[in-house]
């Protein structure tokens, strides 16, 4: 029942979250950064009225829009000497999801009148559809800007220690195990196949790295839950979700059997030499790139050319086995001269990471 003060009907903690659809966690996590302030009783119990009822539906609107807690608690409180570069971000934004919505939707009324007319869909139409819903922006302006912000210095901030076991657990991201730890009050995080590193809080969900230029943002639902992690690094955003400790086990485990076995993934060598031809040609097949590596590659495109036209034509390439990050390394030898090449295929089964150096 709704507890009364004089004329007002308040709500208890357990009874808001459950009108709004919310936890009571995420009422505390929106109490610790500032942005409610519920009234308490004598029993030191929160109270949630009319004005409180008010600023939640403002919250969760605008994290609707996309907004960081911190952007809101800065928006809320009076602060918007940044809001037109915000709101400006974020219009960039919503019009890049239009605008491929839009095609997207072109394509399936395309496709539509197509069956409509009785022809049949070709595997390659339906591929075109997944690959352009799933396009993220790419452009070099949306790169560098995100590169510049990536790399600028940043303070760490004291938050609650208890929201820390919040984020502790592990995720998937791309082909690999990304975990998380709580230890001795502090948060550490290991990519499979690479050394533990401390990350330190900017804000409540938002962590960076002091090793490297790189930031963490834990992503919850409505409900408050962290049900995953964005890592911001070298100009873009790789999304992972939450897995169980299941899950990310059988993971690393997979990739030790590769590695211990000796054993590349299917097809390797004819997905290198593939690669290599066209990179000789000068014509590398960026659809077959994830959109940093394929970013990455434009940028190189020439200087690798330059290098494999001194190098000749090509004569062997041998498997030497798995990397602890699970890069299948290969030895590529030409006319003039000995390369190592070595790739990892991203989820999706594109070119995730390509990478060249003179053999050893």
């Amino acid at each position: 029942m709704d507890a009364e003060t004089g004329k007002q009907s308040w709500l208890t903690a357990a009874q808001c979250a459950e009108r709004i659809g919310m936890t009571v966690r995420a009422l505390r996590l929106y109490e610790e950064t500032g942005l409610i302030r519920p009234p308490r009783t004598g029993k030191n119990w929160r109270l949630y009225g009319t004005r409180e009822i008010a600023r939640l539906t403002e919250i969760l609107a605008l994290k609707r829009l996309g907004l960081s807690l911190q952007d809101i608690a800065r928006l809320l409180a009076g602060r918007a000497t940044d809001l037109d570069r915000m709101l400006a971000m974020q219009n960039l934004t919503l019009q890049d999801q239009l605008t491929r919505t839009q095609r997207s939707l072109a394509i399936i009324d395309a496709l539509r009148a197509k069956m409509a007319a009785g022809d049949i869909l070709s595997i390659d139409e339906l591929l075109k559809l997944a690959k352009d819903t799933n396009m993220t922006d790419t452009s070099a302006d949306a790169i560098a800007w995100r590169r510049y912000e990536q790399a600028r210095p940043r303070t760490e901030r004291k938050i609650d220690p208890a929201l820390y076991a919040d984020y502790a657990g592990h995720y998937h991201l791309g082909t690999s195990a990304y975990v998380v730890r709580l230890r001795d009050g502090r948060l550490f995080t290991r990519l499979t196949g690479q050394p533990e590193l401390e990350i330190f809080a900017e804000d409540v969900d938002r962590f960076f790295y002091k090793a490297v230029q790189a930031q963490i943002t834990f992503t919850r639902s409505e409900s408050g839950a962290v049900t995953g992690l964005v890592l911001h690094q070298n100009g873009y955003e790789q999304e992972a979700s939450r897995i169980d400790e299941r899950a990310a086990t059988d993971l690393e485990e997979a990739l030790a059997a590769r590695i211990r076995d000796k054993q590349p993934v299917e097809n390797s060598k004819a997905l290198l030499e593939r690669v290599i031809e066209e990179h000789q040609r000068g014509e590398p097949d960026y659809e077959r790139m994830s959109p940093p590596l394929a970013a990455l590659a434009r940028e190189q495109a020439a200087i690798i050319k330059a290098d494999l036209d001194r190098m000749g034509p090509l004569r062997d390439i041998s498997f030497k086995g798995v990397t602890a990050e699970g890069w299948d390394v290969y030895d590529v030898t030409f006319d003039n001269g000995h390369l190592e090449w070595s790739f990892a295929l991203a989820a999706d089964g594109r070119f995730g990471g390509i990478f060249i150096r003179p053999a050893l």
